[in-house]
């Protein structure tokens, strides 16, 4: 058994061989990333939302189409048969939403780790302030609206505790990042950034607009983070 391992390697290093690539494209946006203003980083999520609304526009008309008629049809054979499109049409619309977040992935990454560059470097992170900002202010007192602008701080208080944001992501951490989006698990122990790391695949799969859940049984960590 030992002498197959060291001829195939282990499982584990074939998922970090495959995944080495993917660290290098991220690599190669963070320049280009890095030039961009604070509001030209934040569009880029609207960016990467409308790829994916472009991607499944057919998909979700034809749910929304096929929901309509569901209402109006009073066979119940014919709805089920409806129903079993409309099943047919989600499944599609997840796979290709997925086929999305993989091809954006390595930007969408890079965005993550220049925005806790930022927040690290920077007391104050100016943006134009959006509806959501403004509907979020009172609720945060780490951010500020000053007439069209949200001022966002880099610490703030959470579950009594004052936080400095002072992370940025290291490689092993983006690896980490990729492995949980493939619905892999990744092993780390203790202050090697479970935290940093799970805000890039949250950040990426938040993209759909689907909602994303974080488990974790620490409660002072659920609080704090």
């Amino acid at each position: 058994m030992g002498v197959l391992g060291s001829l195939l390697g282990s499982k584990s290093r074939r998922d970090i061989k495959a995944i080495n690539p993917i660290v290098s494209n991220i690599k190669d946006f963070e320049e280009s990333i890095a030039q961009l203003s604070n509001d030209e980083l934040r569009g880029k999520t609207v960016e990467f939302r409308q790829k994916i609304a472009d991607y499944i526009s057919e998909e979700e008309k034809s749910v929304a189409e096929l929901k309509a008629q569901i209402e109006k049809e009073e066979d119940i054979m014919q709805r089920e048969k409806m129903w079993e499109q409309v099943d047919r049409h989600e499944n599609t619309i997840y796979e290709r939403t997925q086929d999305v977040l993989n091809d954006i992935l390595p930007e969408a990454f890079a965005v993550m780790k220049e925005t806790a560059k930022r927040f690290k470097e920077n007391e104050r992170i100016e943006v134009t302030a959006t509806e959501y900002d403004r509907m979020l202010e009172p609720t945060r007192d780490g951010m500020e609206i000053k007439g069209d602008k949200a001022i966002y701080k880099n610490e703030w208080t959470a579950g009594g505790t004052l936080i400095k944001w002072d992370m940025v992501h290291y490689d092993v951490q983006l690896v980490g990042g990729i492995v949980l989006h493939e619905g892999k698990i990744a092993e780390m122990g203790t202050g090697e950034g479970k935290t940093l790391v799970a805000t890039l695949p949250v950040y990426l799969n938040a993209l759909p607009g689907k909602g994303v859940h974080i488990v974790t049984v620490n409660d002072y960590l659920a609080k704090r983070d």
